[in-house]
Protein backbone atom coordinates (compact mmCIF):
# COMPACT_ATOMS: atom_id res chain seq x y z
CA UNK A 1 0.00 0.00 0.00
CA UNK A 2 1.63 3.54 -1.02
CA UNK A 3 1.25 5.32 2.04
CA UNK A 4 2.61 9.36 2.23
CA UNK A 5 2.26 10.60 5.52
CA UNK A 6 2.35 15.08 5.55
CA UNK A 7 3.47 16.32 8.09
CA UNK A 8 4.63 20.03 9.86
CA UNK A 9 5.98 20.83 13.22
CA UNK A 10 3.72 24.44 12.13
CA UNK A 11 0.36 25.14 12.19
CA UNK A 12 -1.87 26.82 9.25
CA UNK A 13 1.11 25.67 6.74
CA UNK A 14 -1.38 23.95 4.32
CA UNK A 15 -1.24 20.03 5.66
CA UNK A 16 -4.77 19.65 5.15
CA UNK A 17 -5.11 20.99 1.35
CA UNK A 18 -1.84 18.85 0.49
CA UNK A 19 -3.22 15.78 2.18
CA UNK A 20 -6.65 16.20 0.69
CA UNK A 21 -5.56 17.05 -2.98
CA UNK A 22 -3.23 13.81 -2.83
CA UNK A 23 -5.78 11.55 -1.69
CA UNK A 24 -8.48 12.91 -4.39
CA UNK A 25 -6.01 12.30 -7.17
CA UNK A 26 -5.27 9.03 -5.97
CA UNK A 27 -9.10 8.16 -5.65
CA UNK A 28 -9.85 9.70 -9.27
CA UNK A 29 -7.13 7.56 -10.57
CA UNK A 30 -9.23 4.84 -9.16
CA UNK A 31 -7.38 3.77 -6.39
CA UNK A 32 -9.08 3.03 -3.07
CA UNK A 33 -8.20 5.53 -0.81
CA UNK A 34 -7.91 6.29 2.97
CA UNK A 35 -7.29 9.35 4.39
CA UNK A 36 -6.10 9.04 8.22
CA UNK A 37 -7.15 12.64 9.93
CA UNK A 38 -4.82 12.58 12.78
CA UNK A 39 -5.15 15.73 13.29
CA UNK A 40 -7.52 17.08 16.19
CA UNK A 41 -9.11 19.88 14.35
CA UNK A 42 -10.58 17.08 11.77
CA UNK A 43 -10.41 19.63 8.32
CA UNK A 44 -9.29 16.18 6.42
CA UNK A 45 -12.26 14.36 7.84
CA UNK A 46 -14.97 16.89 6.63
CA UNK A 47 -13.75 16.86 3.76
CA UNK A 48 -14.05 13.51 3.10
CA UNK A 49 -17.45 12.96 4.70
CA UNK A 50 -18.96 16.01 2.09
CA UNK A 51 -16.88 13.94 -0.54
CA UNK A 52 -19.11 10.38 0.52
CA UNK A 53 -21.70 10.83 -2.30
CA UNK A 54 -18.76 11.36 -5.36
CA UNK A 55 -17.64 8.30 -7.67
CA UNK A 56 -13.81 9.16 -6.03
CA UNK A 57 -14.52 9.10 -2.47
CA UNK A 58 -12.18 9.06 -0.19
CA UNK A 59 -12.38 6.86 3.15
CA UNK A 60 -11.61 9.06 5.93
CA UNK A 61 -10.46 7.62 9.31
CA UNK A 62 -9.88 9.09 13.03
CA UNK A 63 -6.23 9.38 13.63
CA UNK A 64 -6.35 11.50 16.58
CA UNK A 65 -6.29 8.54 19.11
CA UNK A 66 -3.96 5.94 19.53
CA UNK A 67 -1.87 5.55 16.06
CA UNK A 68 -1.37 1.87 15.65
CA UNK A 69 -5.52 1.27 16.71
CA UNK A 70 -6.14 3.46 13.30
CA UNK A 71 -3.56 1.20 11.22
CA UNK A 72 -5.15 -1.87 11.86
CA UNK A 73 -8.40 -0.51 10.71
CA UNK A 74 -7.29 0.31 7.34
CA UNK A 75 -10.01 -2.08 4.78
CA UNK A 76 -8.26 -5.06 2.98
CA UNK A 77 -7.69 -3.82 -0.87
CA UNK A 78 -6.88 -0.16 0.11
CA UNK A 79 -4.06 0.69 -2.27
CA UNK A 80 -3.40 4.47 -1.28
CA UNK A 81 -3.03 5.94 2.08
CA UNK A 82 -2.42 9.79 2.39
CA UNK A 83 -1.99 10.61 6.76
CA UNK A 84 -2.57 14.13 7.51
CA UNK A 85 -0.22 14.49 10.44
CA UNK A 86 -1.20 16.92 13.48
CA UNK A 87 0.23 20.39 13.51
CA UNK A 88 2.70 20.13 16.21
CA UNK A 89 4.29 16.73 16.01
CA UNK A 90 7.47 16.16 15.86
CA UNK A 91 8.95 12.67 14.40
CA UNK A 92 9.24 10.63 17.51
CA UNK A 93 4.82 10.90 17.79
CA UNK A 94 4.89 9.95 14.62
CA UNK A 95 6.70 6.85 14.58
CA UNK A 96 3.95 4.49 13.69
CA UNK A 97 2.75 6.61 10.30
CA UNK A 98 6.90 6.75 10.06
CA UNK A 99 7.28 3.25 9.79
CA UNK A 100 4.51 2.75 7.40
CA UNK A 101 5.31 5.53 4.64
CA UNK A 102 7.40 5.47 1.76
CA UNK A 103 7.37 9.72 1.99
CA UNK A 104 7.00 12.62 3.92
CA UNK A 105 5.34 15.54 2.70
CA UNK A 106 6.65 19.11 4.35
CA UNK A 107 4.99 22.04 3.52
CA UNK A 108 6.91 25.25 4.51
CA UNK A 109 5.36 29.20 3.91
CA UNK A 110 7.88 31.60 2.10
CA UNK A 111 8.53 33.31 5.26
CA UNK A 112 12.14 33.09 7.53
CA UNK A 113 9.97 32.58 10.48
CA UNK A 114 7.97 29.78 8.98
CA UNK A 115 10.76 28.45 7.35
CA UNK A 116 13.28 28.74 10.88
CA UNK A 117 10.26 26.94 12.62
CA UNK A 118 10.51 24.35 10.83
CA UNK A 119 14.01 23.32 10.81
CA UNK A 120 13.38 21.71 14.17
CA UNK A 121 10.65 19.26 12.80
CA UNK A 122 13.23 18.42 10.02
CA UNK A 123 16.11 17.63 12.56
CA UNK A 124 14.22 14.95 14.24
CA UNK A 125 13.15 13.56 10.95
CA UNK A 126 16.38 12.90 10.36
CA UNK A 127 17.36 11.16 13.14
CA UNK A 128 14.45 8.83 12.46
CA UNK A 129 16.19 5.01 11.27
CA UNK A 130 13.98 4.72 8.31
CA UNK A 131 14.85 8.32 6.62
CA UNK A 132 18.73 7.79 7.65
CA UNK A 133 18.53 4.46 6.29
CA UNK A 134 17.07 5.83 2.97
CA UNK A 135 13.77 3.69 3.08
CA UNK A 136 11.64 6.70 3.72
CA UNK A 137 12.30 9.91 1.65
CA UNK A 138 11.57 13.66 2.23
CA UNK A 139 10.32 16.03 0.54
CA UNK A 140 9.57 20.23 0.91
CA UNK A 141 6.28 21.58 -0.96
CA UNK A 142 6.93 25.54 -0.80
CA UNK A 143 3.18 26.21 -0.37
CA UNK A 144 1.16 29.82 -0.83
CA UNK A 145 3.59 31.40 -3.09
CA UNK A 146 3.33 34.69 -4.54
CA UNK A 147 5.21 34.09 -7.85
CA UNK A 148 8.45 36.76 -9.12
CA UNK A 149 8.41 38.76 -5.50
CA UNK A 150 11.21 39.23 -3.68
CA UNK A 151 10.21 37.16 -0.79
CA UNK A 152 9.23 34.23 -2.80
CA UNK A 153 13.18 34.32 -4.30
CA UNK A 154 14.33 34.69 -0.89
CA UNK A 155 12.71 31.91 0.28
CA UNK A 156 13.35 29.29 -2.68
CA UNK A 157 16.98 30.40 -2.46
CA UNK A 158 16.97 29.42 1.10
CA UNK A 159 15.20 26.40 0.93
CA UNK A 160 17.61 24.61 -1.64
CA UNK A 161 20.30 24.88 0.44
CA UNK A 162 18.73 22.37 2.62
CA UNK A 163 19.35 18.33 2.42
CA UNK A 164 15.69 17.65 1.83
CA UNK A 165 14.73 18.94 -1.69
CA UNK A 166 12.06 21.09 -2.44
CA UNK A 167 9.84 18.74 -4.32
CA UNK A 168 6.78 21.39 -5.31
CA UNK A 169 5.58 25.00 -5.69
CA UNK A 170 2.17 25.87 -5.02
CA UNK A 171 1.20 28.99 -5.76
CA UNK A 172 -1.51 31.39 -3.44
CA UNK A 173 -4.79 30.89 -4.19
CA UNK A 174 -8.04 31.35 -2.36
CA UNK A 175 -9.39 28.38 -4.65
CA UNK A 176 -7.78 26.05 -2.01
CA UNK A 177 -10.05 26.77 0.91
CA UNK A 178 -13.46 26.97 -1.53
CA UNK A 179 -12.32 23.41 -2.38
CA UNK A 180 -11.89 21.61 0.92
CA UNK A 181 -14.99 23.84 1.71
CA UNK A 182 -16.59 21.54 -1.03
CA UNK A 183 -14.96 18.17 -0.61
CA UNK A 184 -13.40 18.68 -3.97
CA UNK A 185 -9.66 19.12 -5.12
CA UNK A 186 -8.58 21.16 -8.37
CA UNK A 187 -8.29 17.41 -9.94
CA UNK A 188 -11.87 17.10 -9.37
CA UNK A 189 -12.10 19.74 -12.31
CA UNK A 190 -10.92 20.30 -16.10
CA UNK A 191 -11.32 23.56 -17.34
CA UNK A 192 -8.31 26.02 -18.10
CA UNK A 193 -8.64 27.86 -15.41
CA UNK A 194 -7.51 25.39 -13.08
CA UNK A 195 -5.13 24.15 -15.35
CA UNK A 196 -2.53 26.16 -14.22
CA UNK A 197 -3.06 25.46 -11.06
CA UNK A 198 -2.83 21.71 -11.38
CA UNK A 199 0.47 21.99 -13.31
CA UNK A 200 2.03 23.24 -9.84
CA UNK A 201 0.95 19.82 -8.90
CA UNK A 202 3.18 17.77 -10.79
CA UNK A 203 6.64 17.60 -9.85
CA UNK A 204 5.24 16.53 -6.56
CA UNK A 205 3.07 13.89 -7.88
CA UNK A 206 5.85 12.87 -10.23
CA UNK A 207 8.28 12.49 -7.35
CA UNK A 208 5.93 10.54 -5.04
CA UNK A 209 5.49 7.91 -8.09
CA UNK A 210 9.44 7.04 -7.89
Amino acid sequence: MKTVLVASSKGGVGKTTIATHLAAHSALAGEPTVLIDADPQQSSTRWAERRAGMEAAVLPLDGSARHRKVLASIPEGATRLVIDAPAGAMAEDLDAYLELAEAVVVPVLPSALDIEATVGFLNTLARHPRIRRGQTRVGLVANRLRPHTNATQQALALLDQWPSPVIAQLRDSQAYVMLVGLGKSLFDYHSAQVREHQDDWTPLLKWLRK
